[in-house]
């Protein structure tokens, strides 16, 4: 009995300290999975501006505290704008997509307290830096607008995804708690 009793014991002891853990290593895998699916969303946005010859973009609109995207592109020879797209001038080449639907307990924004990933005071929780027409194009040169969208789990995990205006280049890039600093991976 002494002997089952000190087993049960040191499974409980065990589970106690592995539990935790597993649960923030889930809530990591799905953040970073999060930000490189956002990350392959905008390459192949900047893919699909080359192959058509016309700017592709995607389009960010607030639902709540989080954001749907959507695939757009330029269907009259100006560019992406926000009103063209609601007339259908700028057609919807994608279905509508979040987040949540795909990793569970991911969402935009920016944790308090955290820096942006200039190293800027954030200023507010706002995971969608775009500009204010919510536009993220790339242009068939292969450039792009320029942006950062951040994306955080159910703990202390922070990602960022920024887009390089000049160049189109996708970054992803965490912010390292034990640095205080965002660290390219």
């Amino acid at each position: 009995m002494v002997e089952l009793m000190l087993a049960v014991s040191i499974a409980g002891t065990v589970t106690a300290i592995a539990v935790p853990q597993a649960v923030h290593a889930l809530d990591e895998y799905r953040t970073r999975a999060a930000a490189h699916y956002l990350a392959m969303r905008l390459a192949d946005a900047r893919i699909g501006a080359i192959k058509r010859s016309t700017y592709v973009g995607l389009r960010f609109d607030a639902v709540g505290a989080d954001y749907r995207f959507t695939g757009v592109a330029d269907g009259n020879g100006n560019g992406l704008r926000t009103t063209d797209v609601q007339r259908g001038d700028d057609p919807v080449i994608a279905a509508p997509d979040m987040l949540a639907w795909h990793f569970t307990g991911v969402t935009f924004g920016i944790l308090a307290g955290l820096p942006d990933a200039d190293g800027d005071p954030a200023g507010t929780s706002d995971g969608v830096r775009v500009g204010s027409s919510r536009l993220l194009s790339m242009n068939p040169n292969g450039s792009s607008s320029s942006g950062t969208l951040y994306v955080h789990g159910r703990g202390r995990v922070q990602y960022a995804v920024r887009v390089l205006g000049a160049t189109g280049r996708v970054r992803v890039v965490r912010y390292d708690d034990g640095r205080r600093a965002w660290v390219e991976l």
